[in-house]
């Protein structure tokens, strides 16, 4: 087996990943946020190149010899900047972001689309100055190429700013004292575990640095409820010392895990299937200061690795592109339903507010779930366009926020596993209700799914650019439906 720089970063991780990679990939988790991940990393990578003169990209091919000769050939024809040189050492594989001719050698870059350079991509990039050196390489600097977490786009792209070069080359050449070392190990598992499946215990390193898609698998023989069902601030290595301690089921827990009041509720009523608990009289004094006509209102937003747009920065400014809003004149009384949803492949941001100001006056009570995102938002809105503050600050000062009952454990009830999120407070209070099922919506499921599609849409045909856009518009009305039904019951336990 061809050992590539991504098959390495993953069994440092963890060898069973990698096994299960070879063996076992149908038992992964689905994860349809990945791709635009993947897809996020290429046009940076892509629009790295532009900071090298000349750069000449290696074309990907299933083929990793026509793309060793090709580098080769390039670097023989003497071409000083090559996006995906490739080398191959010993069946180890490689392909280099970027590779620099400089008078003495050449100089890796790698480039990713992250704000700052993780521990892991040293990692990476030692791996690529192992194959690069034996392939008798001489490699003077390794640099990571990233974001730069400050930059503010305003008028034309400045890559130099948008970029920031950090050299690694002092990391990197400590670390080469473990590669060779490290391979042989990896090589030794996959070798002793080619005919069975290997043991492998599980612990903080399911996570770290990446979230590993066979946690369900690897944990499938754990009793459940189990410790790692448990929410709350227990931190990512404090439920593994109570699994290493055989503290595992909820029977074990309570015994013998310390546990906040929050965390010691949900494994209660789960383990002794209590009756929901209700604070009536706290309950009843939230509700009383909610004031008709009510208006529930929820944002989709997503964001930018490269920014398009003025006044954003790169993987951090939310760009609001859409609202739904329920409008309800009474209590108990009809419904009406609001929604906007931006043009796609725009910075949609200026008829959001317009479009806010119109459908809310000032002077009402806003309901939102969560609330400090959606007055984030209207903050953000405001501060970009003066001439429509004044009116969405009145908004945003008369929001209201539906998540308080939940988070101050005014109401809870075992179906709620522990959480507060809406997600899940929803099925626990309107159990069995399709049209309340974010599961049978198509295409978008939440947030994540909306933020990422939305974000490419621009890029689609017409037909699926219209189908996607009904699909948004159902997925973030049934946000606010949500909230109304959530609400209805809250009024419904206070009587």
């Amino acid at each position: 087996m061809y050992l590539s720089k991504t098959k390495y970063v993953r069994a440092l991780q963890c060898p069973k990943m990698l096994w299960m990679d070879t063996y076992k990939e149908n038992e992964a988790e689905e994860n349809p946020s990945l791709n635009a991940v993947f897809d996020t990393g290429h046009k940076v990578g892509e629009l790295a190149t532009h900071l090298f003169h000349n750069c000449v990209t290696v074309e990907n091919s299933d083929n990793k010899s026509l793309m060793i000769e090709e580098t080769k050939k390039l670097m023989e024809a003497g071409v000083e900047n090559i996006a995906e040189a490739s080398f191959s050492f010993d069946k180890l594989f490689c392909s280099v972001d970027i590779l620099h001719k400089v008078s003495n050698g050449w100089e890796i870059y790698e480039v990713k689309s992250s704000n700052h350079c993780k521990t892991v991509f040293d990692e990476d990039m030692a791996f690529q100055y192992y194959v690069l050196r034996n392939c008798g390489l001489n490699i003077t600097g390794v640099y990571n190429i990233h974001i730069n977490g400050a930059y503010v786009r305003h008028g034309v792209l400045d890559l130099n700013q948008l970029f920031t070069i950090e050299n690694r080359t002092e990391t990197v050449l400590n670390k080469q004292g473990t590669v060779r070392s490290n391979i042989d190990d990896i090589r030794k598992y996959m070798a002793i575990a080619d005919d069975f499946e290997p043991e492998c215990e599980i612990g903080p390193h399911c996570s770290t640095p990446y979230d590993c898609a066979y946690w369900k698998y690897c944990t499938r023989n754990l009793p459940s409820p189990n410790i790692f069902d448990i929410c709350g601030r227990f931190g990512k290595k404090k439920p593994f010392d109570y699994y290493y301690e055989g503290v595992i089921s909820y029977e074990d827990v309570l015994k013998h895990a310390k546990l906040s009041d929050t965390q010691k509720r949900q494994v209660e009523f789960s383990y002794y299937h209590k009756p929901p608990y209700v604070d009536k009289a706290a309950l009843k004094n939230y509700l009383d200061e909610l004031t008709y006509p009510l208006y529930y209102l929820d944002f989709e937003t997503f964001t930018q690795a490269i920014p398009e747009y003025d006044g954003i920065i790169p993987q951090s400014t939310k760009i609001t592109f859409q609202y739904s809003l329920h409008i309800q004149k009474e209590k108990g009384g009809t419904i009406e339903h609001r929604e906007f949803l931006g043009k796609e492949g725009t910075d949609p941001r200026r008829a959001v507010a317009e479009r806010l100001c119109k459908d809310i006056p000032d002077d009402v009570c806003v309901l939102a779930y969560w609330m400090s995102f959606e007055k984030s938002r209207i903050k953000e809105l405001a501060d970009l366009f003066p001439d429509l503050a004044p009116h969405l600050m009145k908004i945003h000062d008369n929001i209201r926020d539906l998540i308080d009952p939940f988070k101050k454990g005014w109401y809870y009830c075992e179906a709620q596993h522990g959480s507060n999120s809406i997600k899940d407070v929803l099925p626990a209070l309107c159990p069995n209700d399709p049209e309340l099922d974010y599961h049978n919506l198509d295409q978008i499921h939440n947030g994540s799914e909306a933020s990422t599609i939305f974000a490419e849409l621009h890029t689609k045909s017409p037909e699926e650019i219209a189908q996607t856009r009904k699909n948004l518009l159902a997925y973030c009305r049934l946000d606010t439906l949500a909230m109304v039904k959530v609400l209805e019951k809250l009024y419904e336990v206070t009587e």
